[in-house]
């Protein structure tokens, strides 16, 4: 695993997270809407590497009220 790989990882663990923060929602509340466990959603908040499929980030993008481009935003 590259550094570029745990950087983009993190941009969109992060990006998830303030979205669902936005929508008022706890990890357990998003994973429940999208039938995944919570402990996934929180490696994936988390800087713990974690793949994530497009599929799921569009799921997860949808379910946040969000366009998928906007877990890439480098802030």
């Amino acid at each position: 695993m590259t550094s570029k790989q745990t950087n983009i990882y993190n941009i969109i663990g992060k990006n998830i997270k303030k979205y669902r923060k936005k929508m008022g929602m706890t990890q357990r509340e998003l994973a429940e809407r999208l039938l995944l466990s919570d402990s996934f959603i929180g490696k994936l908040e988390s800087v713990t590497y974690q793949t994530i499929s497009i599929d799921t980030l569009e799921q997860i993008a949808a379910v946040l009220e969000t366009d998928i481009r906007h877990f890439f935003d480098v802030e």
